[in-house]
């Protein structure tokens, strides 16, 4: 076949520009060069956000003459600049040609990446948040148990409207909570902490289970509304944990109330906590060979009943290492140091946690890398000898796990500096560094960034990547390689992971958001079309449910802030918001951002409803509270130090 045609889309730096041949070379981060050609149905733009706003403040090309193509191609392709490109390739009789249709810019001050800016996190994560709400309460400014009752649905469509399934997921709902606990935090609007406070009520309400004894406690999946009256679900309708307590769902339950506990500091929150993290250990571990099993039959509890099938008695990535993201990091640094005030129950509570973060560690470290390939693995026996016949998986790797596992060590690393254990996180970081750096090659798309789904984990394509499905791309997994990139750049300060944390970014800014309807698509092609059939039209679904869109807001914005932003700049500080219980009892709170190195960031300032407190510790991220500052709003400034 002499003639091929084919849209594409690349992603890479301006290296030359011919405004008058109305050409431009294109350097990928493949190592490529391209050389495209421009004709007079070229659009040119600059990446925008979720509200669609016009970012295109490029200067004009002063004494430039030429036609007025020509004059766009030396406007908007300055060199050093990364850009998107969409455009046609044609291959004929060994000749290739790249015609572009379309060229959108990531800046518009030169090598100032928008997504960067210091307004681009605050504002996607509050219009995410503003759709949820939208959608699911109108015009509603206060909330109640009821009202979350009433309208919360799991499953919406694209618009944000009702589906024929009428379920309300315990850990969907929980993962919102997450959301919701994250927009206020970063931007201090109190529509989000009243929705998440009344979505609390309700997952307590309606989800609890306690043991007889009281001692531990169980969510329930879901409630489905029928005609008269409504059903509660106690074993997971979900996929792979389909009639099973899956201890994904469990720990993702106690996603938003980790997340709004260290906002407010409300006991009956830690409570709740504290008795489901008793459960994981009286329930899920075990006490032979360590670790967390991944399902319990509902009729006995157990996780090695024959009902379960091959999911008897095994164990994986989510039941051990989901605890550190899910609550167990955002626990920790609500508890530790100990507040003042707390007594002898809190304190064993913060023991109880930081054995469960040095159990969930240790096992990353030592069963997950494999030796034997690039990916870890993520499937267990329950002896620890790897399960590669399970399901769907096989011997196959999800890359979002890999980049999770180079995220979360990174932030283990930062713990164990801090408490003055330097070997162990150097050799975590350096687990984290070999991950992030094989994805490069064995995850990441290099031609347009982003990072791609399943592959095979021992390619037999004579290819670095062997794709077992198709090569598309899932918005959660982008989150984990943009922040894995992130942190591992503010610790080694190599620019390779910034490359790669912006490469991501682009992707994700240029291809994921939804502008239309303020919300995020689950899948791309490789080439960043939405996927929106069957159930990746669901705004809502199990894995979407406004949780990692928000965290990627969340963290990235902290990660920009304290990593990339240039010390003693504006853009390298940012403000958290807390508004601690009148029934909290504690007479400090907590206000550490994540686990950073000592000496990464400082506090700025504190202001307790409206006025500013003069004694302030720079270093110390517990603030002492007077009488008068519960159910006061408290902003906590934090800088960049080094």
């Amino acid at each position: 076949m002499n003639n091929s045609y084919r849209m594409t889309v690349l992603q890479g730096t301006v290296s030359s520009v011919e405004p008058q041949q109305l050409r431009c070379s294109l350097h990928l981060r493949s190592g490529d060069t391209v050389t495209l050609h421009f004709g007079a149905e070229t659009t040119f733009s600059v990446l925008t956000n979720l509200d669609g706003v016009s970012q295109d403040r490029v200067p004009e090309v002063k004494g430039f003459e030429g036609s007025e193509l020509a004059h766009k191609v030396a406007r908007y392709l300055r060199p050093q600049d990364t850009v998107f490109v969409r455009g046609i390739l044609t291959e004929n009789a060994g000749q290739m040609r790249l015609d572009v249709r379309a060229v959108w810019l990531l800046h518009s001050e030169p090598r100032r990446f928008l997504f960067e800016d210091k307004q681009w996190c605050l504002t996607q994560i509050r219009l995410m948040a503003d759709s949820w709400l939208d959608a699911l309460f109108g015009d509603s400014r206060n909330y109640t148990e009821d009202d979350i009752s009433r309208n919360y649905r799991t499953n919406l469509d694209m618009y944000g409207g009702a589906t024929d399934d009428n379920l309300q997921a315990m850990p969907t709902l929980s993962r919102l909570i997450y959301g919701l606990s994250s927009a206020y935090m970063l931007t201090g609007d109190h529509r989000y902490r009243k929705a998440a406070a009344a979505a609390i009520q309700f997952q307590r309400s309606s989800f609890r289970v306690f043991s007889h004894d009281g001692q531990y406690c169980l969510w329930a999946y879901g409630r489905r509304k029928k005609v008269n009256g409504s059903v509660t679900l106690f074993a997971s309708e979900n996929g792979d944990d389909f009639n099973a307590i899956s201890i994904y769902e469990q720990i993702y339950g106690l996603a938003g109330l980790a997340q709004y506990y260290r906002c407010s500091g409300e006991p009956a929150v830690l409570e709740d906590i504290r008795h489901t993290v008793a459960m994981f250990d009286a329930l899920f571990l075990d006490p032979g060979a360590d670790g967390y099993f991944t399902h319990l039959d509902p009729a006995n509890l157990r996780p090695d009943s024959p009902a379960l099938g091959p999911r008897r008695s095994r164990k994986n990535w989510n039941s051990i290492g989901d605890h550190l993201p899910a609550y167990l990091i955002n626990l920790i640094l609500a508890l530790d140091p100990l507040p003042q005030g707390a007594d002898e129950g809190i304190a064993s509570f913060l023991r109880t946690c930081k054995e469960l973060l040095e159990r969930v560690s240790r096992l990353i470290i030592e069963k997950f890398p494999d030796p034997q390939s690039v990916y870890v693995n993520e499937r267990f026996h329950a002896d620890w000898t790897p399960d590669h016949e399970w399901g769907w998986q096989q011997n196959r790797a999800v890359v979002g796990h890999n980049y999770k596992i180079a995220w979360q060590l990174p932030r283990i690393a930062s713990y164990w500096f801090s408490v003055g254990r330097q070997d162990e996180a150097q050799h975590a970081l350096q687990i984290a560094e070999r991950l992030a750096r094989a994805m490069i090659t064995h995850g990441a798309d290099l031609l347009r960034g982003g990072c791609f789904d399943a592959v095979e984990r021992h390619p037999t394509n004579g290819q670095p990547i062997e794709f077992t499905w198709g090569c598309t791309k899932d918005f959660w997994q982008q989150e984990q390689a943009i922040l894995a990139n992130l942190i591992l750049y503010g610790h080694t300060r190599d620019p390779e992971f910034l490359d790669q944390a912006r490469a991501m970014q682009g992707f994700w800014n240029s291809f994921f958001l939804d502008r239309d309807r303020q919300g995020i698509f689950f899948r791309t092609t490789e080439e960043g079309l939405p996927v929106v059939e069957g159930s990746y039209a669901n705004k809502g679904g199990y894995a979407i449910a406004g949780y990692h869109s928000f965290e990627l807001n969340y963290l990235a914005h902290l990660y920009t802030r304290a990593f990339v932003a240039p010390v003693g700049s504006e853009d390298a500080s940012f403000c958290l918001y807390f508004y601690p219980s009148p029934q909290g009892g504690l007479r400090s709170i907590n206000v550490a951002p994540d686990f950073f190195k000592p000496g990464t960031i400082e506090i700025t300032s504190i202001t307790v409803n409206g006025r500013h407190r003069s004694d302030v510790d720079p270093n110390r991220f517990q603030i002492p509270l007077q009488s008068g500052d519960y159910g006061s709003e408290i902003i906590v400034q934090f800088r960049r130090k080094s």
